[in-house]
């Protein structure tokens, strides 16, 4: 089937997310492991990611651990020392989809609030055909609700859908549910697959 949309994943394809490498910078390794054995930061993003509130779901959880309360409030109140740099080869690759008139969504794990602050810092985010963003939807990649929602808001077939993302338990939801998937593991193999698929060319695509 002709594909009719791209959909770009955004953590570690179009901007890099490494909440470890930030604390690593700030706290030292060991101390950043003690945290992460003993606060599952992971599973606060989540709810964040699911719709809760920014500031309240990271405040709340700093008050529940008041050994490491500056630390997890920094979750939010450097976020986007968190959530940087941005994949300058991968952005270009949108734009190039997007100059050839390929509609591009994204389909993110993202919170309300960071979404918003991340637009700030990122204008490219609010250049998306659509974007498909988990807190808005209250679900999140891999639940199979999150890729039916998409189906059934942009109306298009799943098998003219393809997707990239860097989680492999995403790619291989939306895989099942018929979608063209792309395991991004660098931004060079999502060109040479975006080549392959007709949609770039190799300049295009460099």
């Amino acid at each position: 089937m002709t594909l009719q949309a791209v959909i770009f994943d955004i953590g570690n394809v179009l901007i890099e997310w490494q909440p470890e490498r930030y604390y690593d910078r700030i706290i030292g390794p060991d101390r950043r492991r003690a945290m992460f054995a003993e606060v599952d930061l992971h599973a606060m993003n989540d709810r964040v990611d699911r719709g809760a509130d920014f500031r309240a779901t990271i405040y709340d959880m700093a008050e529940a651990h008041p050994d490491w309360r500056a630390e997890i409030r920094a979750w939010h109140d450097h976020w986007l020392e968190l959530a940087c740099p941005v994949i300058p080869h991968s952005v270009r690759l949108m734009r190039a989809l997007q100059a050839k008139r390929v509609p591009v969504f994204a389909l993110t794990n993202f919170g309300v609030d960071s979404f918003a602050l991340a637009k700030t810092a990122y204008d490219f985010l609010a250049d998306f055909d659509r974007a498909y963003v988990s807190g808005h939807m209250q679900v999140i990649k891999p639940e199979a609700r999150i890729y039916q929602m998409v189906e059934q808001e942009c109306g298009l077939d799943p098998a003219a859908l393809l997707f990239t993302d860097d989680r492999t338990d995403n790619i291989a939801v939306a895989a099942a549910r018929g979608w063209q998937t792309h395991h991004f593991t660098g931004p060079e193999g999502w060109a040479d697959r975006l080549v392959a698929a007709g949609l770039l060319t190799p300049d295009e695509a460099a």
